[in-house]
């Protein structure tokens, strides 16, 4: 089978980028390339499936994204152009499509690319990354704007949701059939149990013993990292007000107010990771970093990957993620947590309750900053 694949890989980087990335690797790459792999040609007879991907790259960086331009929609028709013709100079008849999130400009972007492709593939695959576009469309569009999209998206061959409770959202536009395939990655750390457990564990013991006002011996500092009575958060994500970057930060510093109303010999760093894509949130980030407290527990480091990204998940006691954003479906960061055995504090939205089990703890209402802050203080405590 051959699918045109008309999406994006990184840059810019977020979740949706690194997942088209992911599913074009593991399907043996880009057939429009000349040359291909023994490993790549390997992965394409074991599907049996030929992607031929047109990178729909219309933003630069994290502060373009959503950006509704002239050039943009240029490069949307460019792209378009660029489909049409691998359809009939490869025969590709299956076009990969992933829908946009609630926002008018991504919207546009949907109009105009089936409009213009749909009518040359035979069969449309759509991958539903971004939840919530149907209760958008009730909300926020006009009853023509609605119409248009319903009609643009609808009756799909295929629809990919990523969690069980997107399906109702994905079944409005009526598609032939719908599946549920959860976002995964690569094992980053397959020495999990022999490097990464050890000294999480190690961390946890040295921290009870804090918290009992016992004294550590200068081994059992080592082996929990030099510095068991700070506890580690980590948000990995957008900074955006949506994604919970401003819930973070005050929960952060509301927690470590009241370790040291306590006494407590424990303290809070939270490190913040990603990138901000409009100079307004940037500004208020810094300037609540200016709080006396902040500017001790707050550390921000911007965009990570490689092995920036794989120490800060190893050296993290926990994942702080309060999202509330509009679209969010099945975040990579809380993937890649779990996957570094990281407990996650997260909140009750959307589909993200799903991927934990029932009585979990750390589960907090969205905006939620005193239910946010009681979930910090209770994770230093647990193991």
């Amino acid at each position: 089978m051959k699918v045109l694949v008309f999406a994006h890989t990184p840059p810019p980087h977020h979740g949706q980028s690194y997942m088209v990335q992911m599913m074009l690797k593991g399907f043996g790459g880009d057939c429009r390339k000349r040359r291909a792999t023994a490993d790549e040609l390997k992965a394409r007879e074991r599907f049996g499936i030929q992607c031929y991907h047109v990178n729909v790259r219309l933003s630069k960086d994290l502060e373009n994204i959503g950006d509704l331009q002239v050039r943009k929609l240029a490069l949307v028709f460019w792209y378009c152009l660029q489909a049409i013709w691998c359809r009939f100079r490869h025969g590709v008849k299956v076009l990969y499509y992933i829908p946009a999130p609630g926002k008018w400009s991504a919207l546009y972007r949907d109009w105009m690319v089936m409009l213009l492709c749909r009518p040359f593939f035979p069969h449309l695959i759509l991958h539903w990354h971004a939840a919530g576009l149907d209760r958008w469309l009730e909300m926020e569009a006009s009853m023509l704007a609605r119409s248009l999209t319903y009609r643009s998206l609808g009756k799909a061959d295929v629809s990919v949701a990523l969690s069980g409770s997107n399906c109702r959202g994905v079944g409005k536009f009526l598609p032939r059939r719908t599946c549920v395939v959860f976002n995964a990655i690569p094992d980053p750390c397959p020495d999990y149990d022999s490097t990464i457990r050890p000294r999480r564990t190690a961390r946890h013991r040295a921290r009870s013993k804090l918290l009992q006002g016992q004294t550590l011996s200068e081994q059992e500092r080592i082996e929990a990292g030099g510095d068991p009575e700070v506890f580690h958060c980590c948000y990995l994500a957008l900074c955006t007000q949506e994604k919970g970057l401003f819930d973070a930060v005050d929960a952060v510093c509301a927690a470590q107010r009241e370790l040291e109303a306590r006494g407590s010999p424990i303290r809070l760093k939270l490190t913040i990771a990603g990138g901000f894509t409009n100079a307004e949130e940037r500004a208020e980030f810094e300037q609540r970093r200016s709080d006396p407290v902040a500017r001790e527990a707050i550390r921000y480091v911007g965009f990570v990957h490689g092995e920036q990204k794989h120490a800060l998940l190893r050296d993290s006691d926990a994942l702080c993620f309060p999202t509330y954003y509009r679209g969010e479906n099945h975040p990579v960061s809380t993937v890649e947590a779990l996957a570094y055995g990281l407990p996650v504090i997260i909140t009750r939205w959307r589909s993200l309750p799903e991927f934990f089990p029932a009585g979990y703890p750390s589960i907090v209402e969205p905006k939620d900053v005193k239910g946010l802050t009681a979930a910090l203080l209770d994770r230093i405590g647990r193991d």
